[in-house]
């Protein structure tokens, strides 16, 4: 009974969550994002949708959903159609036990662009959501215009087990019934290390409003399981990357990177799987670009992007 109730509350606060943050949003920018769903590839895939015009696909990270984009959104949608997916498994998406692979969920994203009707699109990816752009990018070259890898890391590319964030591989490992049992009620407690001990400032990192909402929606029948299935499949994502690799990407990458997170080392991977490539570690800023260092990112993001016009 408890579970259940748990889940229900945490149901509750996402969907009051999203409908205040819509509508706030709508209100200041005059720009209206519309929450949608769709079926393809076998999965129901939630997205947030605005603006008209070509279009770019916003991917999220672990520990976020869709969410993360709208401050970005609102810029784009003066001039693109902005779609933002929850991937399999995240956020209101469907949860199955399979498919956490980067190259799957990357053609999640493509049948969720194809059912649109685009054939062409600029894609971003922060966190594990960069390993599925690089992922789209990779199997869909002809049908991707330009493409930015925000902060993290690409399995399977040069010395990627040295990155930074492998201080922490613990959590890298941390699936299974066990850690499913620690985690169980305590979402927000388990989150809490990532938030805090991966931004420059923990202080400066996700707001309060966001944290409750994340931890809401992870903590979703099937939420925790599925984020921790994306760590499971990093060894089988490191044997396609590394066969993907072999042929580089050419449209346009920029590669935006925490100087106090991964530094460098993502733009040099970049450079192993790309001909084309602008790298920028954003200055004080730790691995949550979005949320630490607003004014510098979307302002780089949005002109790189309006490149393509």
């Amino acid at each position: 009974m408890k579970v259940v109730l748990h889940a229900l509350f945490s149901a509750a606060a996402i969907l009051s969550f999203a409908l205040i943050t819509n509508t706030t949003v709508q209100a200041q920018s005059g720009i209206r994002i519309e929450s949608r769903f769709a079926e393809v590839n076998g999965v129901k895939l939630h997205y947030l949708i605005a603006g008209k015009g070509e279009p770019v696909i916003l991917l999220h990270g672990y520990t976020q959903t869709s969410l993360m984009w709208r401050p970005l959104m609102v810029e784009l949608a003066k001039t693109h159609t902005v779609i933002a997916p929850d991937l399999r498994g995240f956020g209101e998406s469907s949860k199955p036990n399979s498919g956490y692979e980067k190259r799957a969920m990357a053609q999640d994203i493509h049948a969720l662009a194809t059912s649109l009707g685009y054939r062409r699109a600029s894609i971003v990816g922060h966190d594990i959501g960069l390993m599925v752009a690089y992922a789209y990018a990779a199997q869909y070259p002809a049908e991707v215009d330009r493409i930015v890898l925000m902060d993290a890391f690409l399995p399977g590319v040069g010395e990627w087990k040295n990155v930074w964030l492998l201080r922490d591989l613990w959590h890298f490992h941390f699936y299974g019934e066990t850690p499913l049992k620690l985690v169980a009620g305590r979402e927000r407690i388990y989150f809490e290390h990532f938030w805090n001990d991966f931004a420059a400032d923990p202080k400066h990192s996700l707001a309060e409003a966001d944290r409750r909402f994340y931890a809401a929606a992870y903590a979703q029948p099937g939420g925790m399981r599925a984020g921790f299935e994306v760590f499971r499949a990093f060894e089988q994502d490191a044997k396609d990357f590394a066969q993907l690799a072999q042929t580089k990407l050419a449209m346009p990458m920029l590669v935006l990177t925490g100087e106090k997170a991964s530094g460098n080392f993502l733009i040099e991977q970049a450079r192993l799987v790309a001909m084309d490539v602008q790298g920028v570690a954003i200055k004080g800023s730790g691995h949550w670009l979005m949320e630490e260092a607003p004014t510098q990112v979307i302002p780089q993001l949005v002109a790189f992007i309006n490149k393509s016009h």
